[in-house]
């Protein structure tokens, strides 16, 4: 049931792919759980140094013999302007006072050409270890990259936040495209413009960019349950990608915290902010995102903000304070829960059966 092109490229048994959550959320307990019951377990390794990504995959072959991917973030150019991060440092510590740190003058910078390198460890890390689905965010490998990669035959997955950017991924040699809609948690993944106008709502999405592309069509953005999954085949899409919903999972490696105020929280909570990376992602709204707004656009960008902050948020989530967490979330929070992968992977499918049997 609901076999299609998807499944049978990425070799699963159902057209659910756990989306690739970094920062600790994708645990190897996760990805096998989500592996296991017939979807993609993918590992959010843009965080990740070579070493720690080599590991996890070594975990997990010890968990599973099904079929995982991996999601690696494309290095950009950026620039770290000291007087940007003096004067984001001086915005910075006020809080950092109150989470009893030290106030920060200096902070170590990440350079672009120590990103690349790392990037291209990935790369090599991923081939070695014969991961056989990787994705990309935040922009698209070069022509090389994708060359060495389906040398591999490693199956490649972009991401892509307008119709535009998915004729891009389409031409740089994808297999697969993830059509990302405003209403998904966590970053986005625009890498053509990042401005407003990036923020498409899915259910426009998914026709236009099944409707311009080739590739097959992955939809992400607010999907939780079979309800999301048939909205999505419907509109043209052969897959979703759900991040919120395996964020609360009890294999999630989500910080407590955070899964509480997911359950806990409204559809009218979430707001897209630069605050606490540099670039626009979708969370819980909190004293944090409130304090930063109004200097939003003058902060520094990706990942020099991320680096700043790194202290703020560790701080906050070891006190288990939620006000200065990034708790990255999706619109449809209330229809999260705390339950294993296995339950909410079956009840995605039996609900769908349900509905066409109803039809």
């Amino acid at each position: 049931m609901l076999m299609n092109q998807v499944t049978n490229l990425l070799k699963i048994e159902h057209p659910i792919i756990q989306a690739p959550m970094a920062g600790g959320i994708t645990t190897s307990d996760l990805v096998a759980a989500v592996s296991n019951s017939g979807g993609l377990g993918m590992i959010g390794a843009g965080y990740m140094t070579p070493a720690q990504i080599r590991e996890q995959i070594s975990e997990i072959k010890q968990l599973t013999s099904m079929p995982f991917g991996i999601n690696l973030f494309v290095p950009n150019e950026f620039n770290a302007k000291e007087e940007e991060v003096k004067s984001t440092n001086h915005l910075l510590n006020p809080i950092r006072e109150k989470l009893n740190l030290p106030p920060t003058d200096h902070v170590e910078l990440p350079s672009f050409h120590d990103a690349y390198e790392k990037y291209v460890e990935q790369i090599k890390i991923v081939i070695e270890e014969k991961v056989p689905i990787c994705s990309f965010t935040f922009g698209l490998p070069s022509k090389s990259v994708v060359a060495e990669l389906k040398q591999h035959n490693i199956m490649l997955i972009g991401t892509a936040t307008t119709v535009k950017e998915a004729i891009e991924v389409e031409k740089s040699g994808m297999d697969i495209v993830v059509a990302q809609g405003s209403e998904a948690g966590g970053h986005r993944g625009s890498f053509m413009n990042e401005e407003q106008e990036n923020l498409i709502g899915l259910m426009s999405l998914i026709p236009q960019v099944a409707d311009n592309v080739n590739i097959p069509v992955i939809a992400a953005g607010g999907i939780m349950d079979g309800r999301g999954l048939m909205a999505s085949i419907c509109l043209g899409a052969q897959a979703v990608q759900m991040g919120t919903a395996f964020l609360t999972c009890i294999e999630s490696g989500a910080h407590q915290v955070h899964k509480e105020a997911i359950l806990h929280a409204f559809e009218d909570e979430t707001v897209v902010t630069r605050s606490f990376s540099g670039k626009p992602a979708r969370g819980l709204i909190n004293p944090f995102i409130l304090n930063m707004r109004e200097y939003e656009k003058d902060l520094p960008e990706f990942p020099v903000q991320n680096s700043l902050t790194q202290d703020i948020r560790k701080a906050s989530g070891s006190q288990n304070n939620k006000d200065y967490m990034s708790l990255w979330s999706g619109q449809s929070p209330r229809l999260s829960k705390n339950q294993s992968v296995k339950t909410l992977i079956e009840s995605i499918i039996s609900d769908v059966k349900s509905k066409i049997v109803k039809q």
